[in-house]
């Protein structure tokens, strides 16, 4: 059963760290797989686990660049070549991972790109919501089996407050009638991201698979490669000076709700909620649209069945059994 969009008793917050968060779960010898594990707070997620004792599988699209940032970290880590816009090599890539363990404990679909220029993916979707939403739909279905062996998987997909923005049409989902805004399609693409992860757990509660939603927060990273720094400015993210604003977490910071999601025991048995500063979100307050919390529509269990049905529609992928 899907549990209450309620906060509970964390003893982590706003400010804890992903290494903090990691070294108070047992992960050692469990199997976690990453995608975009080599940026941004997907390395500090990755540093974090593997420093713990887990054995991590990196997804990259750029392979290179993924062996120079993590070839120094600790623990034991492995990269794999996954570009999420190419159904193919999300395929390849799920093989790859079937060649490498039997089982799956934790998959933390990470990557992601904001505010992208209109582009379309291999299948001539429109890019923000094929890479960060049906991209990693496709690749859960096909690690499916692996999450399901064993019993007791976490599944956690990264959302974020841009969800407020909504944007979801499942009649257009290309932006094929309507104008293209990058921040729309962002906030589309984010709000399917913890749609995602409520269908799915709903799904894999009897086959012991649980997902997460998470926001990580403000956090100056690669995922702003699109964003002019007078954009970034305007939003009043950086000051005239070019300092971050201080409210932004640092990307260990920033990585500890995704590892709290992954981790924690205060949420065995619990699953399919949007969860920010280690803890589970309570609802936004439309008063204060950027003062987070979960907006009603990512609660919406029709739309998120109705979001399922389409994805399974545009990928070609269902989920077995």
């Amino acid at each position: 059963m899907t549990s209450p969009q309620t906060p509970i008793d964390s003893p982590f917050g706003y400010r804890s760290t992903a290494r903090e968060v990691a070294a108070a779960g047992n992960v050692a010898g469990k199997m976690i797989v990453v995608t975009g594990g080599y940026s941004g707070i997907g390395t500090e997620t990755v540093r974090a686990l593997a420093g713990q004792g887990a054995r991590v599988i990196v997804g990259a699209r750029r392979v290179d660049q993924a062996r120079d940032v993590l070839q120094d970290m600790e623990g034991d880590i492995t990269i794999l070549p996954l570009d999420l816009s190419d159904p193919a090599s999300i395929d390849a890539f799920a093989d790859a991972v079937a060649g490498q363990t039997g089982s799956i404990d934790i998959l933390i679909n990470n990557a992601a790109i904001m505010a992208s220029p209109l582009a379309r993916d291999a299948r001539g979707y429109e890019a923000q919501f094929a890479t960060n939403h049906l991209g990693h739909f496709q690749l859960t279905a096909r690690l499916w089996p692996l999450l399901v062996a064993d019993g007791g998987a976490r599944v956690v997909a990264l959302s974020s407050i841009g969800h407020r923005l909504h944007g979801l049409d499942l009649d257009d989902t290309g932006f094929e009638r309507r104008d293209y805004d990058k921040w729309l399609a962002y906030g589309q693409a984010k709000s399917a991201n913890a749609l995602f992860a409520l269908q799915l757990d709903r799904l894999g509660e009897g086959r012991g698979v649980r997902a997460f939603a998470v926001h990580p927060g403000g956090i100056a990273t690669p995922l702003q490669r699109h964003l002019t720094m007078e954009e970034q400015t305007a939003m009043g993210w950086y000051d005239a000076d070019g300092n971050v604003h201080e409210a932004f977490k640092s990307t260990e910071e920033g990585a500890s709700t995704t590892v709290w999601c992954a981790t924690s025991p205060l949420l065995d048995g619990m699953g399919g909620v949007y969860c920010e500063d280690c803890n589970i979100a309570g609802p936004a307050d439309p008063e204060n649209p950027r003062g987070g919390g979960a907006w009603p529509h990512i609660r919406d269990e029709r739309l998120a069945r109705d979001l399922w049905r389409t994805s399974e529609d545009m990928t070609g992928v269902s989920f077995p059994g």
